[in-house]
C-alpha cells in the first residue's frame, strides 16, 4: 500500500466521531426489516467463513509476489478472474498500462570507518527502491553525509554534499505506532523514500540511502515507490535497514565513513496488465453500484499478503458469501482487484476515468489496504450529514468490536479518484500498532494473516457492501 503524506496529517476538520452517537434529526426509513435480518446472518457467516483466508493462502504461497508487469501479476488477474466466475459473476478485464520495473541484484558494504580493521568490510543491508536507476557496473562508492530532514540537508549546501552519498536518517516512531497510530507515523518517515533522491540529487550527490520507513528492528530492508523530477540529475536510491543506518549514523559521527552499493535494476517498456472487475447484479437498481475493492499488486520482496492479497481475497469473500446465502442485492456490488497501486495507481485512475459519465450511479466505494489486523469500525470519506445512515450497520458491528466511525478525506488509493468525485468511500478501520513491521518487507508473507482477525475484516467488509447496495435511502453527496 502507498499511503501519503497527507491521509494522516490533514486536520480532519469533521472530526472523530461514533456512528452510534450521532444525535441526528429523525431519517426516514434506511434498512427494511429484512435486510438487518440478513445483514445479522452475512455477519455470522463472513466470521465463521475460511473463504477469504484460503484465497489470500494462493496469490501469496501459490502465486507469490506479484509487482505490476510481472508473470506471478498476470497469473494472478487469470485466477481472481476464474474465482469470480465460478461464483456466476459477470467478470471483465479492463486494460492498465502499468510500469515494468525489475529488481535485480542489490548489495552494499562498507568500506572505510574508524576503527576498521584493515582489509575488511563491513555488509549494510539494504534494498533498491522502487523505479529507482542502476548503479554503475562496479557500484558507486562515496562518503555517506547523515541528515534527518530536507532542512538539515539543504543548510549542508553543495559544497558539502556533492559527490557523497546521502543517507535520510529519519526514525519510524514505534512508540507513536504502538499507541495505535501506526499510520501517522509511517506518514511521517515515509516522505524521505518518495523525495530523497530529488533533494539529494538536486545538491549533486552520487545516491541516496533512505532509513526504512517502518517499524521493523530485524534488520529487515522496507522497500516503495521512489520519484524522480525533470531537470533533476537522477540517482540510484536503496533503503537501509534500522540496524544498518543506526550503524551508519554512529559510525558518521566518529569521521569518514565511505560505503559501496551495488544496485542491479531494469525499468522495461510499461507493461499491458489488467484491473479485474467482476459484477454481482442488483435486482432493482442494477445500474447503481457499490464497489468492494483491492489491490492485486505487491511489491517483490515478500508475497504481498498483507499488502493487499488479503485485501483482494475479502472482496472476493463478498460474493462468495452472497450466493452461499442465496442474498441478491438491490444495487449491483462491482468486486474490483486493481493492478499496480503499488508504484503508479494506474489501476484506479483508470478505472475512475472510464467510469467518468457513471459516477453518480456509484453509490459507494469500499477498499481494504491496510493489512488483517483487528478491525475497530470503519473509515468514511463523505458528508458528515451522511453518519446517520450507516448506524444501524455500526450497530451489527458493535458485536464484533467494530462500531466506529471516523471521517477522513481520504480513505483508499485506488478508489482515490471516486472519493475526490464525491463518491461516498468506506474503508475498515485497523489496529495498525504492528502492520508496518511487515509492510513492503520481506516478512510480508502469509503466516502474518491471523485468520480470525482476517474473518472480522470480511464481516466489516460484508456488512457494509451489502448493507449499502439495499439502503432505501441514497446516501448525501
Amino acid at each position: 500500500m502507498r499511503i501519503r503524506p497527507f491521509y494522516f496529517f490533514l486536520i480532519i476538520s469533521a472530526f472523530m466521531v461514533s456512528a452510534l452517537g450521532q444525535q441526528a434529526t429523525p431519517t426516514p426509513q434506511l434498512y427494511s426489516e429484512s435486510t438487518l435480518r440478513q445483514l445479522r446472518e452475512l455477519q455470522k457467516a463472513a466470521l465463521r467463513s475460511d473463504y477469504a483466508y484460503t484465497r489470500t493462502a494462493y496469490l501469496s504461497n501459490n502465486i507469490g509476489p506479484r509487482i505490476s508487469g510481472s508473470a506471478q501479476a498476470q497469473r494472478a488477474v487469470e485466477y481472481v478472474a476464474d474465482e469470480m466466475r465460478k461464483l456466476g459473476l459477470e467478470v471483465r478485464l479492463q486494460k492498465v498500462m502499468v510500469p515494468h520495473w525489475v529488481r535485480g541484484d542489490e548489495r552494499g558494504e562498507i568500506v572505510e570507518f574508524p576503527g576498521m580493521a584493515p582489509g575488511t568490510t563491513q555488509k549494510i543491508v539494504l534494498t533498491a527502491l522502487g523505479g529507482s536507476i542502476a548503479t554503475p557496473a562496479d557500484g558507486s562508492t562515496g562518503e555517506v553525509v547523515v541528515v534527518s530532514s530536507y532542512e538539515e540537508l539543504n543548510q549542508l549546501g553543495r559544497e558539502r554534499v556533492q559527490g557523497k552519498i546521502v543517507l535520510f536518517n529519519t526514525i519510524f516512531d514505534r512508540r507513536l505506532a504502538e499507541s495505535g497510530y501506526g499510520g501517522n507515523a509511517y506518514g511521517q518517515a515515509v516522505q524521505f523514500r518518495g523525495g530523497g533522491a530529488i533533494a539529494a540529487g538536486r545538491l549533486g550527490a552520487i545516491g541516496v540511502l533512505v532509513r526504512s520507513a517502518g517499524g521493523s528492528q530485524n534488520r529487515l530492508a522496507h522497500t516503495g515507490a521512489m520519484r524522480y523530477e525533470n531537470g533533476v540529475p537522477q540517482i540510484p536510491a536503496a533503503a537501509v535497514s534500522f540496524e544498518d543506518a543506526e550503524t551508519l549514523a554512529y559510525l558518521a559521527k566518529m569521521g569518514k565513513v565511505r560505503v559501496r552499493i551495488v544496485l542491479t535494476p531494469k525499468t522495461l517498456p510499461d507493461a499491458e496488465s489488467f484491473n479485474v472487475i467482476a459484477d454481482i447484479k442488483g435486482t432493482e437498481k442494477p445500474d447503481e453500484v457499490v464497489v468492494v475493492s483491492g489491490h492485486l499488486d505487491s511489491w517483490d520482496l515478500g508475497t504481498g499478503a498483507l499488502d493487499d492479497g488479503c485485501g483482494v481475497a475479502v472482496s472476493m469473500q463478498v460474493p462468495y458469501l452472497l450466493k452461499l446465502l442465496d442474498l441478491k442485492p438491490k444495487r449491483t456490488i462491482r468486486m474490483i482487484a486493481y493492478m499496480s497501486e503499488e508504484n503508479s495507481g494506474n489501476g484506479g485512475e483508470v478505472y475512475g476515468k472510464a467510469e467518468t459519465a457513471n459516477l453518480a450511479r456509484h453509490v459507494a466505494a469500499i477498499e481494504s489496504d491496510l493489512g488483517a489486523s483487528h478491525p475497530i469500525g470503519f473509515l468514511f470519506s463523505g458528508k458528515s450529514e451522511a453518519l446517520p445512515y450507516f448506524a444501524p450497520l455500526s450497530a451489527i458491528l458493535r458485536e464484533q468490536g467494530a462500531a466506529q466511525s471516523q471521517i477522513q478525506p481520504g480513505v483508499g488509493s485506488d478508489i482515490g479518484p471516486l472519493t475526490r468525485a464525491g463518491v461516498p468511500s468506506f474503508a475498515p478501520w485497523f489496529d495498525t500498532r504492528t502492520y508496518f513491521n511487515y509492510h513492503h518487507t520481506a516478512a510480508d508473507t502469509f503466516d502474518k494473516i491471523d485468520p480470525k482477525q482476517l474473518g472480522e475484516v470480511g464481516s466489516v467488509t460484508a456488512v457494509l457492501a451489502y448493507g449499502l447496495a439495499n439502503l432505501e435511502q441514497p446516501i448525501p453527496r
